[in-house]
């Protein structure tokens, strides 16, 4: 066994690929690392994969779309207040919410992140307007806003996206300058914390953390209290796509989880299925092995089918761009969400059930590190559409 494998715990069934990656990240300068039982190759470093750093952080690992995580609100209304408005309710989400990329909010939100000393530093000085102008947008890909129904049918609303082109051109900017390789079968990009590209990208994550819990605040509120006319009693809110100070067994860490939710004991997450499957509101708990896993669990379920392979490609035939059909077909995806009563706006098959692990697999594979609080059933769901590509790599 290598040395890298010996520092590395794998929750559940991986391919090759998946683990060669954890294993090369591990190598590059990290302590201890782990993969979570929804992993799967990504950029660098695998989705659901968790390394931990001595005085060193991974602009690979946080990743393109930095402080990408998920906020769950439980409102004090009941399914049975509006079961029979669900439709107009998610004609609402869309019309008011803008889903996309590129897009600007509907609605201006002020915020005091904006005032903020690191906006003057390289590259968020020249974002900072762009950013005001998203802030409250979704994105595309498996960006979301659902609505859900708990065990005693109280409604939830959840939410799924990061800190939009902020993120994504910080990203950009500090692997360029630190001279990071693009591509999937790369080593990760490590600076030294102390470093001016580690000093000024820690500033500049730390913001897009700060903008990404504020826009998804603003998105998720307005549909409680704007959409449903509710109250929110309970937040649940995390980051997943982030980089933590952290100490572990009495050394300190730069903790880089990609696709994995901090799971501290007693600390709640929200994590979600795949479109049309449940989600669940879960706990972190103190126990051997949940410090083996750096307190970290899944984020979501875990792909299983790539977005080109769910939903097919162009290919050129002659003088024609023809697409080519993926392996998971509308009917069957549109029958899943029928059964389940579930309500769709936007999406597309690289975003279907069967493109996807199912959540409560991965989640055993967790045992003895979290407890499931609630189980939620979605009953609307709202993405971008179809034809939005989604230029976020994580």
């Amino acid at each position: 066994m290598s040395e890298s494998v010996s520092k590395t715990k794998i929750f559940g069934q991986h391919d090759d690929a998946t683990i060669r990656q954890i294993e090369t990240c591990v190598a590059a300068g990290g302590e201890r690392g782990v993969l979570c039982a929804d992993g799967h190759k990504g950029y660098a470093q695998p989705i659901g994969g968790v390394v931990a750093y001595k005085d060193k952080i991974s602009l690979s690992g946080v990743g393109f779309d930095i402080a990408c995580g998920n906020l769950a609100i439980l409102t004090d209304i009941k399914c049975e207040q509006i079961a029979d408005k669900i439709d107009k309710i998610m004609d609402d989400v869309v019309r008011d919410i803008s889903f996309g990329i590129g897009r600007k909010s509907k609605t201006k939100v002020d915020h005091e992140l904006f005032d903020d000393p690191a906006w003057s530093l390289q590259p968020m000085r020249g974002l900072k307007s762009t950013a005001a102008e998203q802030l409250g947008t979704v994105g595309g890909g498996n960006h979301y806003v659902d609505l859900f129904a708990d065990e005693q049918e109280r409604i939830w609303v959840g939410v799924h996206f990061g800190s939009r082109g902020l993120g994504h051109k910080t990203a950009t900017h500090f692997l360029k300058a630190a001279g990071g390789t693009d591509g999937m079968d790369v080593p990760p990009t490590v600076v030294d914390e102390r470093s001016t590209i580690g000093e000024d990208y820690l500033a500049g994550m730390h913001l897009a953390g700060r903008y990404a819990y504020a826009g998804r605040e603003a998105v998720a509120r307005h549909v409680v209290r704007g959409i449903l006319g509710a109250n929110i009693v309970e937040e649940v809110h995390n980051h997943h796509n982030f980089a933590w100070r952290e100490k572990h067994n009495g050394d300190e860490y730069w903790v880089v989880r990609k696709g994995a939710t901090p799971a501290f004991s007693g600390q709640k997450g929200f994590v979600g299925g795949s479109m049309g499957d449940d989600a669940v509101i879960i706990e972190g708990i103190d126990s051997p092995v949940s410090r083996e896993a750096l307190f970290s669990t899944v984020h979501g379920a875990g792909r299983i089918m790539s977005r080109t392979q769910a939903k097919g490609k162009f290919v050129r035939v002659g003088n024609k761009r023809i697409r080519k059909d993926g392996l998971v077909r509308h009917d069957e995806m549109m029958k899943w969400l029928q059964d389940r009563h579930v309500v769709l706006r936007g999406g597309d098959l690289d975003e279907a059930p069967q493109a996807y692990r199912r959540l409560p697999d991965v989640l055993r594979a967790h045992e003895g590190t979290i407890r499931v609080l609630h189980t939620l059933r979605p009953f609307g769901v709202a993405m971008a559409g179809r034809d939005i590509v989604d230029p976020y790599k994580d």
